[in-house]
């Protein structure tokens, strides 16, 4: 039987010594190709200008440019530490000409209505305070025809994948917070419930193995 789900922090990551440690772990999960940057791109999105929701240090959204042309990513994250250290990555990237990087949060996000033409994000969702509004919020901005692709951990892995993924998860420091948003995160059925109560209600929302994903698109003759 599933437990409950437990909150984790609604304020991101903070600190800069957490952040660090953070970084590294991100950058073990990228060498190895661990995140979800493939799976983003095979679902259509590979062009225009995207926002990345709790783009944390800002592998994922980077490494959708190094692998996409003439796009533009803008990331937005509640913690500073993280936009600064996003910032770095990205000059470590040479590709700070295609970034723009600031304080902001997935319910209030701060953009006029029909911005971008793609949204994503991952591991940011069972943070969210407001996760319905913030779905709403993704409707919002992206333009009529927009893709969206939002991925997390879920809460009901079976033991073996949970043991697996505590295993391989580097540096070892970080593996409590790993337990942590494993009970944070939402297992697919809360998901379909809640997103059919927003905007985001002809979403498909899967589950795999190791996590879940809500993809669809915002129709085109909505604005």
């Amino acid at each position: 039987m599933t437990r409950n789900r437990v909150p984790e922090t609604d304020q991101g990551i903070q600190g800069m010594d957490i952040v660090k440690t953070y970084d590294e772990m991100q950058r073990y999960q990228r060498d190895r190709g661990w995140i979800q940057t493939q799976s983003i791109i095979d679902h259509g999105i590979q062009k225009g200008h995207a926002l990345e929701i709790g783009h944390g240090p800002g592998y994922l959204g980077l490494e959708w440019l190094k692998n996409t042309h003439e796009t533009f990513l803008t990331g937005v994250d509640i913690s500073p530490d993280m936009t600064i250290l996003a910032k770095k990555n990205a000059h470590l990237y040479e590709l700070e000409n295609r970034t723009h990087y600031q304080a902001g949060q997935g319910d209030k996000i701060p953009f006029p209505d029909c911005t971008f033409d793609v949204v994503f994000t991952n591991g940011s969702l069972h943070e969210w305070t407001e996760p319905e509004a913030t779905f709403n919020e993704i409707f919002r901005v992206l333009k009529p025809g927009g893709k969206y692709f939002i991925s997390d951990l879920r809460r009901d892995t079976a033991f073996f994948i949970h043991w697996f993924l505590w295993l391989s998860t580097r540096p070892t420091s970080i593996r409590p917070y790993l337990v942590s948003s494993i009970n944070a995160a939402y297992k697919p059925m809360e998901l379909n419930e809640m997103v059919g109560k927003t905007f985001l209600n002809g979403a498909s929302v899967t589950g795999n193995l190791f996590g879940l994903s809500i993809v669809g698109e915002k129709p085109k003759n909505m604005k």
